[in-house]
């Protein structure tokens, strides 16, 4: 069946492999010529696996939005070690449970609780990028550190910054997803016992302990906390305290101790959702906050528009942004929405297909791995005219009337959509709003610069940088948000 598909020619046992036995970031140009070549879907077979590559809305509605396609691929196996059954890699009914544990967690009147971690981390952000001098800045990793650290004390309720081990566990997360990142590119590594045999097991393991030491440590002395404030009712750790909405402040942690007290969750899994958010949280919110300042930055009549939309509703006054005022930054998040179409945060995911499906009028065999390439999707001008341009009108309500339900997946779509988008718009708006309002932003990298490498997450190949100009009369203080 996999002949009829369009794709490339057999050769004998090896099938394509030597098609994507190429370095990461040639295998994504690679990628987008095969996208020009074909008409929305193509496959290619590397022993043993049959792949189809999808990039077609309604092919993707077929299997995003059915139950039966829900299980992930054997890619995603690279990151059990580290996840094991979190929501990210789980299946069947125990994805189903975990779903529905979790869902409550990431409801608006929850999510406000961990605005204040969010704004703590954004005045951080903001004192880096002062410190830059209007130099040009290498942005991922200054971004990066922002989103890990955010991510740290929305999750765990720990400041790293503070934190004896937090140093250490922010360099074994770097490290452990450089490692992953070379087992997802260099398809020898993606067999385990040829990765045994390599130094980068050796340092996948040691990364894997001290974030497992880490987080079980967190966990431990989070229960403790939460029981010694609900004996006492007295919050006396300055990282518990809600200077902003109230008397605690509250953790993705404890909603899981809470699942846990119900009997709904044990420790394993506990750890298993916190390393999870961890990995979801982190990474995808960084890239897309990255390409977002690019395009913004590129194009100056946009950015002065949102500048515009800003002076609204602040009317020049310095004061922290609140979570009414994110939902009144309606062209911002047209930018956001833009800029995720554009750079999706998460290029391609994958699905395992339990049974034949028929995509394209194409029968695709049972058992065949299928990757849905969102890079591609979201490029397609059947469903985005002019579909390079930066366009934040796009998404005007006016403008959104009847396009295609799944031609715009940056959070993926269907059962296993993306169940953090809320938390990561939320933060996006805060971190992008407040930068704006005190910088203009220069591109110093642009965006026909860049070079994408083959990875989980959309990355550069090199630096992308820009400057910070502050902005005049913009004055700092703690309230310069």
């Amino acid at each position: 069946m996999m002949r009829k598909i369009p794709g490339f020619r057999f050769n004998f046992i090896v099938g394509n492999a030597l098609e994507i036995l190429v370095t990461s970031e040639v295998l994504f140009a690679k990628a987008r010529v095969w996208a020009s070549r074909f008409h929305g879907i193509y496959g290619f077979y590397v022993y043993p696996n049959s792949c189809i590559n999808i990039y077609n809305a309604e092919d993707v509605k077929i299997v995003l939005s059915s139950f039966k396609y829900h299980q992930k691929s054997m890619i995603y196996t690279l990151l059990r070690p580290w996840l094991q059954n979190g929501l990210l890699v789980s299946k069947g009914s125990q994805w189903q449970e975990r779903r529905k544990i979790l869902t409550p967690t990431f409801h608006f009147n929850i999510l406000k609780t961990y605005y204040p971690a969010m704004v703590d981390s954004t005045a951080r952000l903001l004192e880096v990028l002062d410190k830059t001098n209007e130099k040009a800045t290498d942005i991922p990793s200054v971004i990066s550190e922002f989103t890990l650290t955010t991510i740290c004390e929305t999750a765990m309720g720990t400041k790293l910054h503070e934190d004896a081990g937090g140093k250490k566990y922010k360099d074994a997360i770097h490290d452990i997803k450089n490692v992953l990142f070379h087992r997802f590119v260099y398809i020898p590594l993606a067999i385990d016992f040829i990765f045994r045999l390599t130094p980068l097991y050796k340092r996948h393991t040691k990364s894997l302990s001290t974030i497992r030491n880490f987080t079980q440590n967190v966990i431990k002395n989070r229960k403790e906390r939460l029981k010694d404030i609900s004996q006492t009712n007295v919050v006396t750790n300055d990282t518990d305290k809600d200077l902003h909405y109230g008397k605690i402040r509250t953790a993705f942690l404890d909603f899981l101790i809470s699942a846990q007290k119900e009997g709904l969750t044990d420790d394993v899994g506990i750890q298993e959702e916190v390393d999870t958010f961890m990995f979801e949280g982190h990474d995808t919110v960084s890239s897309a906050i990255t390409f977002c300042l690019l395009l913004l930055a590129e194009n100056k009549a946009i950015q002065n528009r949102v500048v515009d939309e800003l002076q609204t509703i602040f009317l020049g006054d310095t004061r922290t942004a609140t979570l009414e005022d994110l939902s009144s930054m309606h062209y911002l998040e047209c930018c956001i929405k833009e800029s995720m179409r554009l750079y999706p945060p998460v290029p391609f995911i994958s699905r395992k297909l339990p049974e034949a499906v028929t995509l394209s009028n194409y029968v695709v065999p049972k058992g065949s791995m299928c990757h849905i390439h969102i890079f591609d999707l979201h490029r397609q001008e059947s469903l985005f005219e002019n579909s390079l341009k930066f366009d934040p009108d796009r998404f005007l309500p006016e403008n959104s009337i009847g396009r295609h339900p799944y031609a715009y997946i940056a959070f993926s779509a269907g059962p296993r959509n993306c169940i953090g988008q809320k938390f990561a718009m939320m933060e996006m708006k805060l971190v992008l709003s407040s930068i704006l309002r005190r910088f203009e932003i220069n591109p110093a990298t642009k965006c026909e610069d860049l070079k994408f490498t083959a990875d989980i997450i959309l990355k550069n190949s090199k630096p992308i940088k820009m400057k910070f100009i502050r902005r005049l009369g913009v004055r700092i203080g703690s309230d310069d948000l």
